[in-house]
């Protein structure tokens, strides 16, 4: 894993539903073990400590330290699926849709690294029920992104022989920008983020 990022609020902190106080510490906690050394080699003493509590307490907000990560999970996985419902329904056409998607998508990869890292590459590490609605939502995603190209397919947009890898392929850029991604480099998140949606147009054959 990537060396010690530095702490995040977990994703969609802003949602009523996110958790406060001592359980959104022991989260943001989990967030940035999970993104240093992996789910399985972080311990809940490790976690604890990050929040400046004991292991004890930790057990009074969640059961286990999958637990955490399904929580975590969860609410990065309904964080995309705002962030592209959100784009999916701005006015303008096709190409508009899908370049505000990729953008916003890119940049939450970026500016969230460490929450994103977790996110989308402890997955197999989730209890079956977990994984399961995990799964769903990242259906859900997919299927918006499907749904803008094939909207753009159908207006004469976009030129796309097979959507679904098509969306397939733009998906996987757009994550794996939380592995590589480095603020201190060259390219802010938001300048790549207009570089990514560029190459989404271009991939879907937008007419020019």
């Amino acid at each position: 894993m990537a060396g010690r990022t530095g702490t995040e609020t977990v994703p969609g902190a802003e949602t009523p539903s996110t958790p406060s106080g001592a359980p959104q510490r022991l989260l943001s906690a989990a967030v940035e073990a999970f993104a240093e050394h992996g789910f399985h080699a972080t311990t809940t003493r490790d976690i604890a400590g990050r929040a400046g509590m004991s292991p004890a307490a930790l057990y009074i907000h969640y059961r286990t330290k999958e637990e955490l990560l399904y929580h975590i999970s969860r609410l990065g996985h309904e964080r995309s699926v705002r962030i592209l419902t959100e784009a999916s329904a701005r006015p303008g056409g096709a190409a508009e849709r899908l370049s505000a998607a990729i953008g916003a998508f890119v940049r939450w990869h970026a500016d969230r690294r460490a929450t994103a890292r977790v996110v989308q590459y402890e997955l197999g590490a989730l209890a079956d029920e977990h994984a399961t609605e995990i799964r769903g939502l990242r259906r859900r995603s997919s299927e918006i992104l499907r749904a803008i190209l094939a909207g753009g397919v159908a207006a004469g947009e976009f030129r796309i022989d097979d959507v679904r890898t098509t969306a397939r392929a733009m998906l996987s850029l757009c994550v794996d920008v939380a592995r590589w991604f480095d603020p201190a480099g060259p390219e802010s998140s938001e300048r790549l983020a207009a570089r990514y949606a560029d190459l989404a147009l271009r991939m879907a054959g937008a007419s020019r």
